[in-house]
This record gives structure tokens, sequence and C-alpha cells, in this order.
């Protein structure tokens, strides 16, 4: 397991809320968030890491994103 990182579209309110609307692959693919489930500070337990993670999903299947302070990352299998 392993950590890639990612380019994210977000929208950060007024209020200091943090909403992930796309994520861009390094090949440049763009996949849309169709709904964030979930937002809670939490380790990486796959990946290492800490940060808020965000459970996505994506195309019906659920994925965990995190950002860990500017960054964002994604938990893959290597």
């Amino acid at each position: 397991m392993g950590k890639k990182f990612v380019d994210v579209t977000a929208r950060f309110s007024a209020s200091g809320k943090i909403k992930p609307l796309n994520i861009i692959w390094d090949d440049g693919r763009v996949y849309e968030i169709d709904r964030v489930d979930d937002i809670r500070r939490a380790a990486s337990l796959r990946a290492g890491g800490i940060g808020l993670r965000f459970t996505c999903m994506i195309r019906n299947k659920q994925i965990y994103l995190f950002m860990d302070e500017n960054i964002w990352f994604m938990e893959v299998d290597s």
C-alpha cells in the first residue's frame, strides 16, 4: 500500500469548510466526486500520514481522500 499524491479542485467556504469537487490524476484524467459522506481528522493506516480524511464516492466506489497540511493524497495499492 502506498500514497498517491493528487491534484484536487476544492471549494473553501467563508465559514472554513472544505469540499473537494474533483481529483485530477497525473495523466490529466479528472474524476468528479459524486458526494462526500464524511469528514474527520484521521490517520491513513494503509499509507501513513495524518490529516483530514474525506470519505468520498466516485463512480459508485468509496475512496478515502486525505488533506495533510496543503497536500492531497489517496491510499493506493502498490
